[in-house]
C-alpha cells in the first residue's frame, strides 16, 4: 500500500492551496499597511535570532512553508531562502535526536502496521524516500522528523535529504513572503508553477519507491 493509500488529488492538494492563499492573503494585507509591524519583526530578531526563533517553532509544529515566507518578508528572497533552510533543518534535527534519544527503544518494540512498512521503506531506501515525502504537497513535517528519529533510519542520508527536499517550497515560500521586483502576477505565477512541479516530482517518486 502506498503511503497516501491512494488519496485523490484534490485531498492531496486543497490543504497546501489553502496554506498557500492564506500566506499570500497574510502578505497582501501586511504589505497595505495593515499590522505592519510583522514586517520588521523577522529582521528585527537578526539573522541568528530568527533561525534559532523560526527552527525552534518548526520542531514544535509550525509549518516550514511559514517560516520560508516570514524569511522571504523580512530578509529578503535569497537571505530568506538560506535563513529558513538553516531553520527549517535545525528544526528537523532537534526532533530527530529528540525522540531517537527519547523513544527509539520504546517505538521499536510497538511499530505494527503501516508505521513498520513505512519504518522499512525507510531503512531500505534513506535518500530517496524522504526526499519524496518531503516534495509531496501532504503530510506532517513533524511527524516524519519524530517518526524517522525512532526507526531505523540512519541520522546522515534523513537530514540530508530532508534539507534537499525543503528547497523547493522553501524557494516558493520565501518568493512569496519576499515581493521580489516582478510584477505581482508574474511573481504568483512562478510561485505556484514551481510548487507544481515541486509536488508534480514528489508524486513521481512516489511511484518509484514504494513506501508502504
Amino acid at each position: 500500500m502506498a503511503l497516501t493509500a491512494r488519496l485523490p488529488a484534490s485531498a492531496m492538494l486543497w490543504k497546501p492551496a489553502l496554506l498557500l492563499t492564506g500566506l499570500v492573503v497574510a502578505g497582501l494585507a501586511v504589505r497595505s499597511g495593515i499590522g505592519r509591524q510583522a514586517l520588521d519583526a523577522p529582521a528585527q530578531l537578526g539573522a541568528a535570532g530568527f533561525v534559532v526563533a523560526a527552527g525552534l517553532a518548526c520542531a514544535l509544529g509550525v509549518p516550514r512553508q511559514v517560516a520560508a515566507y516570514a524569511a522571504g518578508l523580512g530578509f529578503g528572497f535569497w537571505p530568506g531562502c538560506a535563513l529558513a533552510l538553516v531553520a527549517q533543518c535545525l528544526g528537523c534535527a532537534a526532533d530527530f535526536i529528540w525522540a531517537r534519544a527519547v523513544a527509539r527503544d520504546w517505538a521499536a518494540r510497538r511499530m505494527t502496521g503501516r508505521l513498520a512498512r513505512l519504518d522499512a521503506a525507510l531503512a531500505r531506501h534513506p535518500f530517496t524516500a524522504t526526499v519524496t515525502l518531503r516534495l509531496l504537497p501532504v503530510g506532517s513535517n513533524v511527524a516524519l522528523n519524530l517518526l524517522a528519529g525512532v526507526s531505523g533510519v540512519a541520522a546522515g542520508p534523513f537530514l540530508a535529504a530532508s534539507a534537499l527536499g525543503y528547497v523547493p517550497q522553501t524557494v516558493v515560500f520565501a518568493l512569496l513572503g519576499s515581493g521580489v521586483s516582478v510584477g505581482h502576477g508574474t511573481q504568483m505565477a512562478v510561485a505556484v508553477g514551481l510548487f507544481v512541479v515541486a509536488s508534480a516530482a514528489g508524486v513521481w517518486l512516489l511511484r518509484r519507491v514504494r513506501l508502504g
